[in-house]
């Protein structure tokens, strides 16, 4: 989620959002009272220009997150670098067929130390950078993690389930954590992807293709994954939190909307409520 694909306003500048600078405690502070608690396990969807002024700009905003979830908890940010997708799926802008093979052939391998993200946003953007940071090896769908259960984390990612059962999302489900999103569409919660995988419905795949380091040498692989619609989420999202109110928590955090989301009663809800309303 970048801030510019989240849907809000950055027509306003980040000093005018608020009186005062939002300062990592201060982050630390909100993140508090919305419920995020020491040694929790946290995936964050965040747009750095909803905040408001932040000393240290994405820094200051992962630090606030650091010291909110303590020594032994964990921050998980999705790290994706969908520009290493196949060139056959472009579509912002296409590129000619007569380009596809040449960029196959020569596109840089994915590397979790130095691959950019691609419409993330600022702050994973600064969090994968962290000299402790973990990022996984799913060249489209990586995430990466800071804290105690970094490494565990971010240790299995197949390529046929980048957002699904083999991957981060799993393992933040499996520990009970939650989801944060900051200043962003609650459409764009891709904890969602992983209910995607487990409902009951006509599940549509494509063949995608990626460039990867193997044996030490770069190869481009191909692989079947789900073809991933993201269209009804704001409508799951929804009808989960007028279901399970208690599961939502909503706040603010600096000058941004903030939702604290079980991310196990989504997931469960969401595989329910996908099967029902979907083909």
């Amino acid at each position: 989620m970048s801030d510019d694909a989240d849907g809000a306003d950055n027509a306003v500048s980040p000093v005018d959002r608020v009186d005062e600078p939002v300062t990592p405690d201060r982050i630390t502070a909100d993140l508090r009272a919305l419920g995020v608690e020491a040694g929790d396990v946290l995936l964050v969807h965040s747009s750095l220009s909803v905040v408001g002024w932040v000393p240290g700009g994405a820094h200051g905003v992962v630090e606030g997150l650091r010291d909110a979830v303590g020594p032994d908890g964990t921050l998980v940010v999705p790290t994706h670098s969908t520009q290493l997708m196949d060139p056959a799926s472009f579509s912002n802008p296409p590129v000619p067929e007569s380009w596809y093979e040449p960029i196959r052939a020569t596109k840089p391998a994915y590397r979790p130390d130095v691959t950019p993200t691609r419409g993330m946003g600022a702050i994973p953007e600064c969090l994968r950078d962290y000299g402790d940071a973990v990022r996984s090896d799913h060249p489209h769908y990586s995430f990466a993690a800071l804290g105690a259960d970094a490494e565990a984390i971010t240790a299995t990612h197949r390529l046929e389930t980048g957002l699904g059962e083999a991957s981060p999302l799993g393992a933040v489900y499996e520990r009970g954590g939650s989801v944060l999103v900051l200043g962003c569409d609650p459409g764009r919660n891709t904890s969602l992807h992983l209910a995607e995988h487990r409902a009951d419905w006509t599940q549509p795949t494509t063949e995608s293709g990626a460039p990867v380091v193997v044996g030490g040498d770069r190869a481009w692989v191909t692989f079947e994954e789900l073809d991933h619609d993201d269209g009804d989420f704001a409508a799951c999202a929804a009808a989960f939190a007028e279901e399970l109110p208690d599961s939502v928590a909503t706040g603010t955090v600096g000058a941004a909307d903030a939702t604290l989301y079980d991310q196990r009663a989504l997931v469960d809800f969401g595989e329910a409520w996908l099967s029902d309303h979907r083909e």
